[in-house]
């Protein structure tokens, strides 16, 4: 017992360095903890005022504390004394092989985040991406899932989403309908005028506060070429689409206005032939 109290006695002055160590630690973990409270709750703040998903707000406030935290712990045991050097090369060459190896899926992930965050698309929407067109069903963190128009679903990762051009069809409330409609060169061009004009002046869901653009828009090879343009709401683009063309080509027809098709026209060189035969 005396030994002890000798000890104790002989190495006051460290044991009472150690323990101020010690206690500075705790209170670098504690403050580091606090820290990191402050600012998950900053953060799911900023990202719920931006209507950001839930998921999203979940993970990057808690990769938010979970940084603070471990800046914490490596100040902390630095401050006992400790070696952090060999620590943070540990930590970041591990971080560097966990990022290579999930090249693919980071990239994903900060795509869904822009994706969420900036909202170019949400459910429902009509959209054209990286080369597939359909409803968007789902927009997660790593895929956003598609629905095509013969009800197949499509799943495409985030990362391709972003770096391809994003076609929104359901963005604005009103769409314009392009057609070209060819008409025979001995077609009365005045009076198919006024057929696709009575056309889409007559059907109820053709917008009537939006001109229709009617117009010659090119001398083709076997055909004078109108465009129709008129403008619908977005919703109503493709009952209107298929009932217009189905219109116009009754109109035509009962007008007697040919809508003519591409032909081939086979010449045969007869003096050729007849040498050929002689042959």
């Amino acid at each position: 017992m005396e030994l002890i109290t000798t000890w104790f006695t002989e190495n006051q002055t460290m044991l009472q360095d150690v323990a101020i160590k010690f206690i500075v630690a705790l209170l670098i973990l504690i403050i580091g903890k606090i820290i990191g409270k402050l600012i998950r709750k900053g953060v799911q703040k900023l990202l719920e005022h931006k209507n950001v998903d839930n998921t999203v707000i979940s993970f990057v406030s808690s990769l938010a504390y979970g940084l603070v935290i471990l800046v914490s712990f490596i100040a902390a045991i630095s401050h006992l004394g400790f070696n952090t050097s060999s620590l943070v090369a540990i930590v970041g060459a591990a971080g560097l092989a966990i990022g290579l190896a999930l090249q693919g899926s980071l990239s994903n992930f900060a795509s869904g985040i822009l994706l969420i965050s900036l909202k170019p698309f949400k459910s429902g929407d009509f959209v054209e991406v990286s080369g597939t067109a359909g409803v968007v069903e789902e927009v997660n963190i790593f895929s956003t899932q598609l629905r095509t128009g013969d009800n197949k679903t499509v799943i495409i990762p985030n990362g391709s989403i972003t770096s391809s051009t994003i076609t929104n069809y359901s963005k604005k409330p009103t769409r314009r309908i392009d057609l070209i409609i060819g008409v025979s060169y001995d077609a009365d061009l005045a009076k198919t005028r006024d057929i696709l004009t009575q056309v889409t002046s007559s059907h109820e869901l053709v917008l009537k506060d939006q001109a229709v653009t009617i117009g010659v828009s090119e001398l083709a090879d076997s055909s004078v070429n109108f465009v129709v343009r008129p403008w619908v709401k977005t919703e109503n683009y493709w009952p209107v689409y298929f009932a217009l063309l189905e219109t116009i080509k009754v109109e035509l027809d009962k007008a007697g206005i040919e809508i003519p098709y591409p032909q081939m026209s086979v010449h045969v060189n007869q003096e050729n032939q007849e040498n050929s035969n002689e042959s």
